[in-house]
């Protein structure tokens, strides 16, 4: 069985996309909606969808070790609440593993959403660098119970859990790339901020994590980009 462990805080518009895409797999699993105290029913939305509820302190490493904690699945994959998973993932993560036993986990190709020159140009970014054995939690990963327990698991860090998850399960073993079909994720993180700073907010906050910067100050450094992007967007269309 699989389980799916998805982290959430205020996601109700999204959640109910993604929880009745998974409900049609055909493949056994379970989804665990790790909530991190959402105000807009966003819980609400999962106990309609009769999927397991757990609450959590907020934080996404938090989140996700959670889920993991109180799943009962073999294979465990990690979902964004903003993702729209392809039909039939769950059984080509099944099919992908067990062709390939030596393989201790992997992601789904990226394809970001908006038919944008910036959206399309992340979607051949990610694909460059996955190349390279780097992803991240937006590309869904998944992973075999006994790797994620021999590597240590999440680890509960307030930014690039996903990114310090991955750097371990690659020196585990080679992972898996579902190409076919790939998973589509949302690009409104980066609504309001300029390409350029995007791109240099990203290779800032490697080398600082890196350097041993903890963190929570990567964390704040992150979010107040993520705040000047919002105010950006909203004085294009009148709000401020």
């Amino acid at each position: 069985m699989i389980s799916v462990v998805v982290p959430t805080l205020n996601e109700a518009r999204n959640l109910p996309r993604l929880l009745d895409q998974l409900a049609a797999e055909t493949a056994g699993h379970e989804v665990i909606v790790v909530d991190g105290g959402s105000d807009d029913g966003t819980d609400a939305v999962a106990r309609r969808a009769g999927v397991r509820l757990l609450p959590s302190a907020p934080g996404r490493g938090q989140q996700l070790a959670a889920g993991a904690a109180a799943a009962r699945g073999e294979i465990l994959l990690f979902l964004h609440a903003d993702s729209r998973f392809p039909a039939g993932g769950l059984m080509q993560i099944l099919e992908t593993l067990a062709a390939r036993p030596a393989c201790p986990g992997g992601n789904f190709r990226l394809v970001f959403d908006g038919d944008t020159p910036f959206s399309r140009w992340l979607t051949g970014f990610y694909a460059r660098i996955r190349g390279l054995g780097f992803y991240y939690g937006d590309s869904a990963v998944f992973v075999r119970r006994s790797a994620y327990e021999e590597i240590g698991g999440i680890r509960q860090i307030a930014l690039m859990e996903d990114y310090d998850f991955a750097r371990r399960l690659e020196r585990k073993g080679r992972t898996c790339c579902i190409e076919d079909p790939p998973l589509t994720t949302s690009s409104r993180r980066f609504e309001g901020r300029r390409p350029v700073a995007i791109v240099w907010g990203w290779i800032e906050i490697h080398l600082l994590f890196h350097l041993g910067v903890p963190p929570a100050i990567l964390a704040r450094r992150y979010e107040a980009q993520r705040r000047r992007g919002r105010r950006r967007t909203a004085a294009r269309r009148g709000i401020a």
